[in-house]
C-alpha cells in the first residue's frame, strides 16, 4: 500500500505542518481577536502612478463610467412635473392674445382704453369678463376714471404671463399686483363690487347703494367659507384651484339671472342671510350677542353651544371684550348660518367639531358628549318628552360613526359619516333632533336639482324655501307697513365698526319685488348653461390641523 502523504508537494506538506503547529499552540481553540479573511486587492492597487498615467486612465474611463454614459445616452431625463404657478401654456397662445389686444386698442380713440372698454379687453385676453375691474386697477386706473395706453397694458400683460401660467395664479397676481401668492378678503372686493355695478341680474340694486357693502361682505364671506379649507383667512393657489370660485365667476358671464349662480353670488341667498341677521339684531347695534343668537330658530340651540360659539372657538382674531360681553359680527353670522343649515358641508363639520371639542385635543371624548347631552335631556324633560339615557344614546352614536379609535370620535370619523347632521343635532339642536326622530326612516326624500343640473345642497334647499316665505310674508295682505329701521344716529356713531349695516333695511322688500319681476322677464340661458363645465364637489377629505387662526376679521 502506497503512502499518500509522500505524494504531496512540498508546499502542501509545509502548510499542513504549519496548521498542526498552530493547533497545538492554541489547544484547538480559535484565536482572538478573530479577523475575517478579506478579498485580495489586485497587484496594481498599490502601484504608484505618474501624472501621465493618471491622465491616460482618466481619458479612457473606467468600465463603470462607460456603463453610466451608455445609460444616459439611452434614457431621457425625468420631465418636470411640479408647476406651482401652473403648467406653462404654448407660446403661440400668448402671442395670439397679444395681437388681439393690439388690434382692439387700435379701435379706441387715440389707442387709449377707458374703464368701460376693459370688458372687451378681458375677453380678448381669455379672462372672465368680471376680471375687468382688477385688470383696470392693475393698469393704473382708479375708481374715478382715467385712460390706459396700449404700451401700459402690454407691459402689464408681459408681467401677467411671467407671474402666472394658469387661471388661478393669474387671478392672484392681478388682485395682489404680484405682491403675494394668496388672497386676502379685501383683495376680492373690487371684483365683487363690479358685479354689483354691472351685472344685469342686479340692475335693480344699482340705485340702492346702501346695500352694496352688505352684498359684497356676504359674497366674500361665502367664498372664504367654501374655499379657505385651512381656516387661515388666506386663499392660496391650491385652495382656489380646488374650489368652485373660478367656475362661478365664469358662470356670471353665461347667465343674466344671478340667482342661477347659487355658488356665492345669488341675490336670493344674500336676501335670506341679511333678513335672518336683521331679525335677530333687535337693538340694532350692528352686532349680535348671546341673547340675540339664542332666539335663532325659536331657541333651538342649547345655551352651552352658544357659549362655545362666543368663546372664540370658531372665530379668528383676538377677543378684546370681557367674558360674557362677546359679540358676533355680520361676517361671523354668515359662517354660523351656513354651518347651521347645511351640516354636511366640510366646513360645517369642522365648525361644529371645534365647538364640541372643549379641550382642543382633536377628539370628542365621552365626557364632552355627555356635557352637551345633559342640557338636551333637561330641555326634553321640561317639555314632557320621553328621554333617552346618555348610555343608550352613546351606543347609537358609536354604532353610527364607527370611530377608528375606540372611545374617541375624530374629525375624520365625522367627515366619513353621511349622518353627521343627526350626530350634531342630537347634542345641541333640539328642534332638528325632534325632526330626525319623527321622520320616517323608510321614506325617500325627493332629490331636487340646481339650475346647472347638480343636486341641490341642504343650504340651497333652505335658502329657496326661506326666500319664498319671506317674499310671501312681505307681499301678503297682513304684512306690516312699518319695518324696523336702523337709525341714522346709530350709523354715525358706529362709523368705525367693521360691519356697518344699512340704515334703510325696509327697502329690501321693494328690491325683492323688483328682482322677482326682473327674473320673469329675463331670457332663458339653457344653451349657455349646457356648454358650461360641470362643477365638481368640494373636496372635504382634508382635515385642517389649524385650530385657531390669528388673522383678524376683515373689513373694507
Amino acid at each position: 500500500m502506497v503512502n499518500l502523504t509522500q505524494r504531496k508537494c512540498l508546499a502542501c506538506q509545509w502548510l499542513e505542518a504549519l496548521r498542526r503547529e498552530l493547533d497545538h499552540l492554541s489547544g484547538g481553540k480559535p484565536r482572538f481577536p478573530y479577523k475575517a479573511p478579506t478579498n485580495r486587492k489586485p497587484r496594481s492597487y498599490n502601484r504608484t502612478y505618474t501624472p501621465r498615467d493618471r491622465n491616460d486612465i482618466t481619458s479612457r474611463g473606467s468600465p463603470n463610467a462607460t456603463h453610466a454614459l451608455t445609460i444616459r445616452s439611452h434614457h431621457s431625463p425625468i420631465p418636470r412635473f411640479h408647476f406651482p404657478r401652473g403648467r406653462p401654456p404654448p407660446q403661440h397662445e400668448h402671442e395670439a392674445a397679444r395681437h388681439a389686444v393690439i388690434a382692439l386698442f387700435k379701435t379706441f380713440p387715440a389707442e387709449r382704453a377707458t374703464r368701460d372698454n376693459f370688458a372687451d379687453i378681458a375677453k380678448a385676453c381669455g379672462f372672465p369678463m368680471y376680471w375687468k375691474m382688477p385688470l383696470y386697477l392693475a393698469c393704473g386706473g382708479d375708481a374715478t376714471g382715467g385712460v390706459v395706453s396700449l404700451q401700459t397694458y402690454l407691459e402689464l400683460w408681459s408681467k401677467i404671463c411671467s407671474g402666472g401660467n394658469d387661471e388661478a395664479s393669474r387671478m392672484v397676481w392681478l388682485m395682489t399686483r404680484g405682491q403675494r401668492l394668496w388672497l386676502a378678503p379685501e383683495d376680492l372686493a373690487p371684483m365683487v363690487q363690479d358685479v354689483v355695478d354691472t351685472h344685469p341680474g342686479l340692475s335693480f340694486l344699482k340705485e340702492a347703494t346702501e346695500f352694496h357693502s352688505r352684498y359684497v361682505h356676504t359674497v366674500i364671506a361665502r367664498i372664504f367659507y367654501c374655499a379657505n379649507r385651512s381656516w387661515s383667512g388666506r386663499l392660496t393657489l391650491a385652495e382656489i384651484r380646488k374650489s368652485q370660485l373660478l367656475q362661478a365667476v365664469r358662470q356670471l358671464d353665461a347667465t343674466s339671472d344671478i340667482n342661477q349662480v347659487t355658488q356665492f353670488f345669488s341675490y336670493e341667498h344674500f336676501y335670506v342671510i341679511y333678513c335672518k341677521f336683521w331679525e335677530l339684531d333687535r337693538d340694532h347695534d350692528l352686532f349680535i350677542d348671546r341673547n340675540d343668537l339664542a332666539r335663532h330658530n325659536d331657541h333651538a340651540l342649547s345655551t352651552r353651544m352658544i357659549d362655545r360659539i362666543f368663546s372664540g372657538a370658531v372665530t379668528r382674531g383676538r377677543r378684546t371684550a370681557k367674558k360674557g360681553d362677546e359679540r358676533m359680527s355680520y361676517t361671523e353670522f354668515v359662517w354660523f348660518l351656513l354651518s347651521e343649515e347645511d351640516k354636511t358641508h366640510p366646513t360645517a363639520v369642522e365648525y361644529w367639531f371645534r365647538c364640541m371639542d372643549l379641550d382642543g385635543d382633536g377628539f370628542l371624548s365621552m365626557y364632552e358628549l355627555e356635557y352637551f347631552y345633559e342640557e338636551q335631556l333637561q330641555r326634553m324633560e321640561a317639555i314632557g318628552m320621553e328621554t333617552l339615557p346618555f348610555e343608550d344614546c352613546l351606543c347609537q352614536m358609536l354604532d353610527m360613526l364607527r370611530p377608528e379609535v375606540p372611545g374617541k370620535i375624530s374629525l375624520r370619523d365625522l367627515k366619513k359619516c353621511k349622518l353627521s347632521p343627526l350626530f350634531f343635532d342630537t347634542f345641541f339642536n333640539l328642534e332638528k333632533f325632534l325632526d330626525h326622530e319623527q321622520r320616517d326612516p323608510f321614506a325617500t326624500q325627493p332629490r331636487e336639482s340646481a339650475p346647472d343640473g347638480t343636486e341641490m345642497s341642504d343650504w340651497d334647499r333652505f335658502a329657496a324655501e326661506e326666500y319664498e316665505l319671506l317674499v310671501a310674508e312681505e307681499s301678503g295682505p297682513d304684512a306690516p307697513d312699518d319695518l324696523m329701521m336702523y337709525s341714522d344716529d346709530m350709523s354715525e356713531d358706529d362709523d368705525d365698526d367693521e360691519d356697518l349695516l344699512s340704515p334703510n333695511l325696509d327697502r329690501l322688500d321693494e328690491l325683492a319685488e323688483q328682482q322677482l319681476k326682473l327674473n320673469r322677464s329675463l331670457p332663458k340661458d339653457e344653451d349657455a348653461w349646457a356648454d358650461l363645465s360641470n362643477l365638481s364637489a368640494l373636496d372635504g377629505d382634508e382635515d385642517s390641523g389649524d385650530y385657531a387662526g390669528d388673522s383678524d376679521d376683515y373689513s373694507f
